[in-house]
């Protein structure tokens, strides 16, 4: 029997901090209850996917200084289509079909607090890009 909408819940980390409040939107509940775990479970293909990204660009990201990669990471995410779109997949991926329903009727609020929460999780991991290039070359 499928029970892939159990099966991906199953799966998906436990945020500790989530916390909901009557007063928040639905989007925001969203965030919490979906999008963060998305995330925490797929930061590994995020960071491969970032590094493989910065690869076929030349390796220019891991010549800049660390200000200079922050924008990086975020001008790849908001300019480039062809990776946003990768990105958005590999997170909606992971969506139950009632959460992925909802999606699709909030997906202009959702792409944003979606692209934005992947944005700062690459920009915190800044070091783990580098190493991972860096233990690549070795």
């Amino acid at each position: 029997m499928n029970d892939r909408h159990n099966d991906l819940l199953r799966i998906r980390p436990e945020i500790k901090k989530h916390q909901t409040f009557d007063n928040m939107s639905d989007e925001e509940r969203f965030q919490n209850a979906t999008l963060r775990p998305v995330l925490k479970l797929q930061n590994p293909i995020l960071i491969a996917a970032f590094v493989n990204y910065a690869n076929k660009h030349k390796g220019v990201f891991y010549e800049l200084s660390l200000e200079k990669r922050m924008q990086y990471v975020e001008t790849a995410i908001c300019k480039d289509q062809k990776f946003r779109n990768a990105v958005k997949g590999m997170l909606i991926g992971q969506f139950t079909v009632a959460e992925y329903a909802f999606y699709i009727q909030n997906s202009s609020k959702l792409n944003k607090r979606m692209m934005n929460l992947v944005i700062v999780r690459l920009q915190d991991q800044l070091q783990l890009l580098v190493a991972d290039r860096l233990s690549k070359a070795v």
